[in-house]
């Protein structure tokens, strides 16, 4: 600092005990930026691998089996079922989590597959409605919409399907209509084909224990 540094500040009313101190607290607060800059730094470093923006490695647990594929982080877990997994139960209608087509299970919770990043299942148990039952075994409730007539045009049959045999899962035989259309209400049909649907989720449940 140059000898007529006082008097400058002198002219503009600043004592030389006001610059000073000043110029103290604008070191400190530099000083306290960068700590702060440092330790997110730090917690970045520390904090979960980086995905993308190419394809990774993503591991699921589809059906009871465990399937690996390369996924980028943007594809939604319907895309990753339907393509390169196989998987075309779940069905691409709205794409915007509003029709219920692709319902699946997430860890025995039913979820809207197009509105789940496939990089958020990695690890988690999905259970889709080729793995609810087979042709030669189906689902107590795949057989039912067939014995009930409870589909049409079918596009929105396997998310349907998917929600009320999760209702009948948690209820069993116990199972109401109203607990029933409580399950079913995400899901949309535009064959109008709900009393089917109810008849066959009940129908469904009096051969069902809760939790089987």
């Amino acid at each position: 600092m140059s000898d007529d540094a006082p008097q400058d500040a002198a002219a503009r009313g600043l004592t030389r005990r006001a610059l000073f101190k000043g110029a103290g607290a604008a070191a400190a607060a530099g000083a306290v930026f960068r700590s702060l800059d440092a330790a997110a730094k730090d917690d970045a470093a520390a904090g979960p691998p980086v995905q993308g923006p190419g394809k990774t490695a993503v591991t699921l647990q589809v059906n009871g089996t465990e399937r690996k594929v390369e996924a980028e982080p943007r594809e939604t877990l319907l895309q990753v079922l339907r393509l390169p997994l196989d998987l075309t139960g779940a069905k691409p209608v709205c794409d915007r989590g509003q029709c219920g087509a692709c319902t699946v299970w997430l860890d025995g919770e039913p979820v809207y597959a197009c509105n789940v990043l496939a990089v958020e299942a990695e690890g988690r148990k999905v259970t889709t409605v080729e793995g609810l039952g087979a042709p030669d075994d189906l689902h107590a409730v795949q057989d039912a919409f067939v014995q009930k007539d409870a589909l049409q045009c079918g596009f929105c049959t396997p998310g349907l399907v998917m929600s009320a045999a999760w209702a009948v899962e948690q209820h069993g035989e116990d199972l109401t209509e109203e607990q029933a259309r409580e399950a079913c209400a995400g899901n949309l049909c535009r064959c109008g084909t709900y009393p089917h649907v109810l008849e066959a989720a009940l129908a469904a449940a009096k051969h069902a224990k809760k939790g089987d």
